[in-house]
């Protein structure tokens, strides 16, 4: 004969603990009320300070290395890596190299060097004026009329903010990833305005063809004066003519580069002034701050009807 486990009854203390909660609740609804409307209306004044954010983005994709690179590279890398030649036949290195550059310092200091009107619209701008597409600068911090930075802060800043602060902030409205499958690479830029959105994704997408395409220049023109002192340097018929297909590699770099205004990344779909916001979700803040303000009531009608019930009972 099998042991049955019947469970036991529900107890007629935890019937009174549940009418007692929802029986505490009840009562307190008006406070409920209160502070679901009050978050509620703070919410809704929050999500309507917020200013609309654009986003416009490009479709990119990798410039590859060509078949006659991939056939030096496997026949001279050890020599050329000794040489410090750049052979290609990693295209996509040099595609993820661009990927950490434009996150770079460096490349954005040359950014904002190159266009003055940049670092403006990245670190001081209060809104954007649909009407006449304007930007509307913060008054405490930058002066639109003299193009004079006024902002107050302790040393060793200074008014106009460094690179480093433009670093912070430019991090926060750049987008760049890979897909892993179609290695196709997708720039965006997040802006109060969606017209300099869409022309920052335009002018990234240029300058990190131009400096690329002129970093490898350099080297190349770097290596091919190596080389050439290396021919001088040696007698050996074979290591002659290695050292000038080597050389004849660099130049063939130095021509298609300079033939080449997309030099790392060919633009599949470019960017377009974005006719819809992208933030903020004035909706979804809306709700969250209800719901917030909601459980917050409940807490504190809980919390206080337990406290006067601990208090009677000592």
């Amino acid at each position: 004969m099998s042991n049955n486990h019947i469970p036991e009854p529900m107890t007629h203390d935890d019937e009174i603990d549940l009418k007692e909660l929802f029986t505490t609740i009840w009562a307190g609804k008006k406070l409920i009320i209160a502070v679901t409307s009050v978050f509620a209306v703070l919410a809704v004044i929050y999500a309507l300070m917020q200013p609309n954010i654009y986003r416009s983005e490009a479709l990119l994709a990798p410039v590859q290395a060509g078949d006659s690179a991939s056939s030096l590279a496997s026949r001279f890398g050890g020599l050329a890596s000794l040489a410090g030649v750049n052979l290609g036949g990693g295209g996509m290195d040099k595609t993820s190299l661009a990927i950490e550059y434009i996150k770079s310092r460096a490349f954005l200091e040359s950014f904002i060097n190159s266009r003055p009107e940049v670092l403006p619209a990245l670190m001081a701008v209060e809104k954007w004026q649909a009407g006449d597409n304007t930007l509307v600068f913060d008054e405490e911090i930058y002066d639109g009329a003299t193009g004079q930075w006024v902002r107050e802060v302790d040393a060793p800043k200074q008014p106009k903010p460094s690179v480093q602060e433009a670093h912070l902030v430019f991090k926060q409205i750049l987008n760049i990833s890979q897909d892993k499958e179609t290695f196709f690479v997708t720039l965006a830029i997040e802006h109060q305005s969606p017209y300099v959105a869409a022309q920052w994704v335009t002018w990234l997408v240029e300058d990190l063809n131009s400096v690329l395409k002129l970093k490898d220049i350099a080297q190349a023109e770097r290596s091919i004066a190596y080389l050439q002192s290396e021919i001088n340097n040696t007698s050996l018929s074979e290591m002659r003519s290695s050292l000038f297909e080597l050389i004849q590699s660099q130049t063939q770099t130095i021509m298609l580069a300079n033939a080449s205004p997309e030099y790392i990344f060919k633009t599949v779909d470019p960017a377009v002034v974005p006719e819809l916001k992208a933030k903020p979700k004035r909706a979804l803040i809306a709700v969250l701050g209800t719901m917030l303000g909601g459980m917050l009531g409940v807490l504190i009608v809980l919390v206080r009807h337990f406290s006067r019930k601990d208090d009677a009972s000592n």
